[in-house]
């Protein structure tokens, strides 16, 4: 790990996320209030329900971590069954806002199972890597099987629609395929697939033209479909390098659309500016970097289902950090996607921090195989024998 111990990444990986909850919980305060009152709720409904989520989320972490590698390995069928099933109830019984069936009502909260499903997934595909590895490192037939697996819940995604969700859980795929040895020939072919296939998808919904068209030519249709992306635009050119301070955004009186979830980053980027954001890069870097470290000493130990699921979740909090800031600042077009644990949203804070437990739990494994090898290489040392009393001669003889 280039010198880099176990411990130290642990303390990498929780004091980022520590961070950056923390600076979600602050800033879905100071962007949701207005909304709240608007909905002629209190003033802190959002902010409760949000450290209400957190402390779910967190809890679950903790149990999470307790549970060893191989447990996850030995249920990853069943999980992958679970997936589809609860993504298949999401498309029969859940609730559609704004166009999409994405949740699934549990009384006090909603629900959004896609985000649990798509770990879930990504566990099957690691141990499908290490049960054909050698067929997924030099036939073509080991990289097909796993797209085929793939595309089942990436159906049911785009039934709902969540064009965003699959565009991530695909990448993440694609990643932990590449990282066990799939021959590059077929990766360039699988990557040449998956990006024509994607294009097809998003120009053949006209809401999704309407999307990529408003991403292009915002200012063209800016109080239509480029409405959001510019009053984003105009929370990042209000920030400056400092910002306007904590609080004082003017874009989240109800100017812009979605200002404590998809778009909670602009609002914070317009409060504290660029050098509010340069902290939030850096943190999320930090999450990522340790992810690939702790994956790579899973990778050398042998532990290869641990490396490779660990490169997955990685890419999966790390593209989906990526594609939220990419979409509030105009580099790519609106996903849906929130901001891992700074967005408001209880169903990505649960995933978030299930996975990075998932992380944690690796890197736990990590440093006691270490100790393990480093214990069997310290050589034993040799007890002295015990001096034989009778051999030496009496204080009185001696003094004579």
């Amino acid at each position: 790990m280039g010198g880099m111990g176990a411990l130290k990444l642990d303390r990498i990986l929780i004091i980022s996320a520590a961070v950056l909850l923390c600076l979600g919980l602050l800033m879905v305060a100071s962007a949701s209030m207005v909304i709240a009152e608007n909905d002629n709720l209190d003033p802190f409904h959002f902010v409760i329900r949000h450290g209400i989520s957190i402390f779910i989320a967190v809890c679950s972490a903790v149990v999470a971590y307790q549970i060893p590698m191989q447990f996850w390995e030995r249920i990853s069928g069943p999980l992958f069954f679970l997936a589809l099933l609860i993504l298949g109830l999401v498309l029969a019984f859940g609730i559609t806002v704004n166009g999409s069936t994405r949740w699934v009502s549990l009384g006090v909260m909603n629900f959004q199972p896609s985000e649990m499903a798509k770990i879930f997934v990504l566990i099957y595909i690691a141990s499908f890597i290490v049960r054909k590895r050698t067929e997924v490192q030099g036939q073509i037939s080991g990289v097909l099987k796993p797209v085929v697996i793939l595309f089942i819940p990436a159906v049911l995604l785009l039934a709902e629609p969540d064009f965003g969700s699959v565009v991530v859980l695909s990448v993440a795929a694609f990643v932990m395929l590449f990282m066990g040895g799939v021959r590059v020939k077929y990766f360039a072919l699988l990557v040449i697939f998956g990006a024509g296939l994607f294009y097809l998808l998003l120009i053949t919904q006209p809401y999704r033209v309407a999307r990529l068209l408003a991403f292009l030519h915002p200012w063209e249709n800016q109080y239509g479909s480029g409405y959001q992306l510019v009053q984003s635009l105009i929370a990042y050119g209000r920030g400056g390098w400092m910002g306007q301070g904590y609080g004082s955004s003017i874009q989240k009186l109800l100017y812009l659309p979605e200002a404590h979830t998809d778009f909670l980053i602009s609002v914070f980027a317009e409060e504290l500016g660029l050098m509010g954001m340069m902290v939030v890069t850096g943190l999320f870097s930090a999450l990522i970097f340790s992810a690939l470290f702790i994956s790579r000493a899973a990778e050398k130990r042998q532990a290869y289902f641990s490396a490779y699921l660990g490169y997955g979740l990685g890419t999966l909090v790390g593209i989906q950090a990526a594609f939220n800031l990419g979409v509030s600042m105009g580099l790519l077009p609106t996903k849906g996607l929130t901001l891992p644990l700074m967005s408001y949203g209880g169903s990505s804070l649960l995933s978030t921090c299930f996975l990075l437990a998932i992380l944690l739990r690796i890197n736990k494994e990590n440093a006691l195989a270490k100790e393990s090898i480093t214990a069997k290489r310290k050589p034993k040392r040799k007890k002295k024998p015990a001096s034989d009393t009778s051999l030496q001669p009496s204080p009185l003889r001696a003094a004579l």
